[in-house]
C-alpha cells in the first residue's frame, strides 16, 4: 500500500530541517499534516528551525482538539498525542513519529508509522536519493542520536 498523507512529530521535523533533508517529505507524500501542537512545539522557540517551517507552503496545520483515549493511555508528548490521534482517525495516514513509546502505541494500536530514517529508505527506494549513508550522517550531525545497530539496519533494509 502506497502512502500519501503522513502526520509528522515535531522531532522528525526539526531534524530534517536542521539536516536540509526537508525537502523529502513532499518529494515523498502529496499530503502533509502538522498537528497544531506540534507547529506550537516548533515555533515556540525564535531559531533558524521555526523560521524555516514558517516558510514552508507544503504542510497542512491542522487543529487537533482531542487525543483519543487509547492514545492518551500511553501518557506520550503532545506533539506525539495528536499525531497518533490524528493517524487513528485516518486510517489512509502514517504516522512520522521517532519517540520509541510513540511508535509502540502506533504499532499497538495499528497504524502505519514511519521514523526519520525509514524515509530515507523510502527516498531511496523511490529513486530520490541514491544513497541513505549521507543522509544518516546529516541526520546524527544534526542532533538525531541513531545506535549504530539501528544505522546498520536501516542500511541493511536499504540494501547498502
Amino acid at each position: 500500500m502506497s502512502i500519501n498523507r503522513v502526520m509528522i512529530n515535531s522531532s522528525p521535523l526539526i531534524v530534517l530541517l536542521k539536516s536540509q533533508q526537508a525537502q523529502l517529505i513532499p518529494q515523498l507524500f502529496t499530503e502533509i499534516l502538522v498537528p497544531s501542537g506540534v507547529f506550537e512545539e516548533i515555533t515556540i522557540k525564535d531559531d533558524v528551525v521555526s523560521t524555516q517551517l514558517l516558510k514552508i507552503s507544503w504542510i497542512q496545520r491542522v487543529e487537533v482538539n482531542t487525543i483519543a483515549p487509547e492514545v492518551a493511555a500511553w501518557d506520550l508528548g503532545k506533539g506525539e498525542s495528536q499525531v497518533l490521534s490524528l493517524a487513528l482517525k485516518n486510517s489512509d495516514c502514517a504516522a512520522i513519529v521517532d519517540d520509541r513509546a510513540a511508535r509502540r502505541c502506533g504499532q499497538a494500536l495499528s497504524i502505519n508509522t514511519i521514523g526519520t530514517g525509514g524515509l530515507l529508505i523510502l527516498a531511496k527506494r523511490r529513486g530520490i536519493i541514491p544513497s541513505i549513508s549521507p543522509g544518516i550522517q546529516a541526520l546524527r550531525d544534526a542532533g538525531l542520536w541513531l545506535s549504530d545497530t539501528l544505522v546498520n539496519l536501516l542500511k541493511q533494509q536499504a540494501g547498502e
